[in-house]
């Protein structure tokens, strides 16, 4: 099939994928359990995957049961529905996207927790809120690299929201995130989204391939142990680095 054809064909599923997912948010959300939105939330993740030509691939396991804080690698736009397919978890998302069309309202739906980046005092009480949610037995992600990068090198940690893990003595999980041609099994970096590239051009991109697999990696669940959050995201970096490499 054609590349503009193909992508063309992709982007009518996904837009009406994602109206199903407003439907679903508006009408059916509120009269479902916790356990049934995180099982729709899932659902809808590997639907939206299969919509735009991403196979998901799961090595590891992941974690069962919370408290636990998923650390990955960020590389992509679809990296959140991406480990949503994989395993619900609740992302810890910068507040721009809260107020995002349509985005924001199934970020909102799915669970996210909006922290201010700018603002030290919103660091602060978003660890509390971090270190609630996991003492209550929830699983939470966060990419702590705090941007996307190129897929090729791992940027350095950035350790603060750690600290919730550490005081909730909370398991923190590393995840390798790769996305690779399902033909050949070869890395590729048509689903980055780094720089100045604009997402309309990586949606685009990604949509015009033949065929993508995202593997996701699930590491070893660790405690700190007595390190400090910093020696324990300098750990975590080397795990994740792992991870992703295969």
């Amino acid at each position: 099939m054609p590349r503009t054809l193909r992508a063309c064909w992709r982007v009518l599923r996904l837009l009406l994928h994602i109206v199903l997912g407003l439907w679903v948010v508006a009408l059916r959300f509120p009269r479902l359990s916790p356990d049934q939105q995180q099982a729709r939330v899932q659902a809808w993740s590997l639907g939206l995957l299969a919509c735009a030509g991403v196979r998901l691939e799961v090595r590891g396991r992941p974690a069962q049961t919370g408290p636990v804080l998923i650390v990955a690698n960020h590389i992509s736009w679809l990296d959140i529905p991406v480990l949503h397919a994989a395993r619900y978890c609740r992302f810890i998302s910068k507040s721009d996207v809260q107020g995002w069309p349509i985005v924001g309202t199934l970020a909102t739906a799915a669970g996210t927790l909006y922290i201010e980046r700018a603002s030290r005092r919103d660091a602060l009480r978003m660890v509390l809120s971090m270190r609630d949610a996991l003492r209550a037995g929830e699983v939470l992600a966060v990419f702590p690299e705090g941007t996307t990068g190129d897929g090729r090198r791992l940027l350095p940690f950035h350790a603060n929201l750690l600290q919730a893990a550490l005081e909730a003595d909370a398991s923190v999980q590393p995840v390798g995130l790769r996305f690779v041609e399902s033909s050949s099994g070869a890395t590729s970096f048509a689903p980055s989204f780094v720089g100045d590239e604009t997402l309309l051009g990586s949606v685009w991109r990604t949509l015009s391939v033949p065929g993508i697999t995202a593997v996701v990696h699930f590491g070893t669940p660790e405690h700190a142990q007595g390190r400090d959050r910093r020696a324990f995201a300098d750990a975590l970096h080397s795990a994740v680095d792992a991870l992703r490499r295969g």
